[in-house]
């Protein structure tokens, strides 16, 4: 499944994984994006795989002319050495039935490379908030005990997500994630296979959500201490976020003038 560029499997033991469920607003994806710009992490390998529908498409970080052409495709591998850091970027939509699958086998290769812990960015939508979730946060988190010891109260103002059945009403109804993706199943499948994960979610809704990825990595920047702000204000950190080129089209092109 996992193909890497060179031509040995790359050492991940103890490194953090990080990676986005792909939910409502494409919040992770948009989190892990910028995460990747910013501490320029390189390319080790990519998933072949048959679970997630096939794209191609140019460098989305290119930083100069020459490196613009470089392909990417739906499923890579991104590696930070000198913090410990591995970052996996998905960039399609599972073909359905396919998403568990998928996990199985992700995380089937997290435990053989004996990564330290997985961290998944997610987003669930905001019109399921119940009563008590509108007046609190809307950032939330779920994470398996041996993760929970790592913390060490560094989740600041983070509030554990609650268990909300399916059918509203219906309390015996199994637990979800409204519009949260595959997050649920990777919890699921991480709690099966002992592998400590985290999940990191914020409530959203549709349209612009580049501020709700802001939001997340700030959160998360907070806990793994990704960059350092520049002064002793915490929110600084914000402006040190390097915006990848490819979000130029995040909405698509300009219109055309000849449309008026």
């Amino acid at each position: 499944m996992f193909v890497p560029c060179g031509e040995s499997a790359p050492d991940l033991a103890a490194y953090t994984l990080l990676m986005p469920a792909v939910s409502v607003g494409n919040v992770g994806q948009l989190a892990v994006d910028l995460i990747i710009s910013t501490l320029n992490m390189c390319k080790i390998g990519y998933f072949y795989t048959d679970c997630l529908v096939p794209m191609v498409g140019n460098n989305p970080y290119a930083t100069a002319e020459e490196n613009s052409a470089e392909l990417s495709t739906n499923a890579e591998v991104y590696s930070l050495p000198s913090k410990k850091l591995v970052a996996l970027q998905l960039r399609s939509i599972f073909i359905n039935y396919k998403s568990k699958p998928f996990c199985e086998k992700l995380l089937s290769w997290v435990k053989s490379s004996n990564c330290a812990k997985v961290i998944v960015l997610s987003s669930s939508h905001s019109y399921h908030r119940n009563d008590l979730q509108l007046c609190s946060t809307p950032f939330k988190y779920l994470w398996a005990p041996s993760v929970q010891k790592s913390v060490q109260n560094k989740s600041h103002n983070w509030e554990e997500m609650e268990k909300s059945p399916c059918i509203p009403e219906i309390n015996d109804s199994e637990f979800c994630i409204p519009e949260g993706g595959n997050t649920k199943t990777l919890c699921d499948e991480g709690r099966s296979k002992e592998i400590p994960l985290a999940v990191l979610l914020k409530f959203v809704s549709k349209g612009d959500n580049i501020p709700d990825a802001l939001g997340l990595v700030e959160h998360l920047n907070e806990w793994l201490q990704i960059i350092k702000p520049r002064c002793n204000d915490p929110t600084a950190s914000a402006l040190l976020w390097k915006i990848p080129s490819s979000w130029r089209l995040l909405s698509g092109s300009s219109l055309s003038p000849v449309l008026f």
